[in-house]
């Protein structure tokens, strides 16, 4: 983890947040050094006022939102993308892409949550299938990881189903977070606090 020897920078939590965050504390709860954690404040500010009407992103924060306050805070902006990390262990992944296609948290993924998870990932990809082929591809999805037959995937098929189709974890990796200055150098700001990698 990117944790830090000082505790001596602090960032504000939200605009109008009396509680401090200390990005280095932050740093050791995730992948990010403390001036990649200063450099996603810096992001987080830019984005935290727009509204996104993208409803696959909301499904991804919606995950991540642990107040259930209806909007992203700090902290939560950073563990959600410390998923995403290049470093971030696939069992962590896995767990967390289970959970993204539990979309009603019943503890198993339903026909109709991956359809909808289905669609989402298409229109990502600005590809438009037609319904039968959509269909399709949720029924041979089910024949392969429905190991049980019930009609749902629980988590350990879920597992079972990833590790036979390693390249679904392909969304869960985004390779710019390895470095997130050198990726948004114009959010790079002077850190206050020494680094030092354990």
């Amino acid at each position: 983890m990117g944790c830090a020897s000082s505790n001596k920078a602090r960032v504000k939590a939200g605009p109008s947040a009396n509680l401090e965050l200390n990005p280095a504390i932050l740093a050791c709860k995730t992948p990010f050094s403390v001036s990649e954690v200063e450099s996603l404040y810096e992001l987080y500010k830019k984005i935290s006022s727009s509204v996104v009407q993208d409803g696959l992103i909301h499904k991804i924060f919606d995950l991540f939102n642990v107040n259930n306050n209806g909007r992203i805070e700090f902290e939560e902006f950073v563990h959600t993308l410390s998923v995403f990390h290049p470093r971030t262990p696939d069992e962590v992944k896995i767990t967390y892409a289970f959970k993204l296609y539990d979309l009603r948290h019943t503890g198993y993924i339903e026909r109709e949550e991956l359809k909808e998870m289905v669609v989402a990932l298409l229109n990502e990809s600005d590809l438009i299938l037609a319904d039968d082929i959509v269909e399709m591809i949720v029924n041979k999805t089910f024949m392969e990881a429905d190991g049980k037959a019930d009609g749902r995937i629980d988590e350990e098929e879920w597992k079972e189903y990833v590790a036979k189709n390693p390249s679904l974890l392909k969304n869960m990796t985004l390779p710019y977070l390895m470095d997130i200055s050198l990726a948004f150098p114009s959010f790079v700001l002077n850190t206050q606090a020494e680094e030092s990698q354990l």
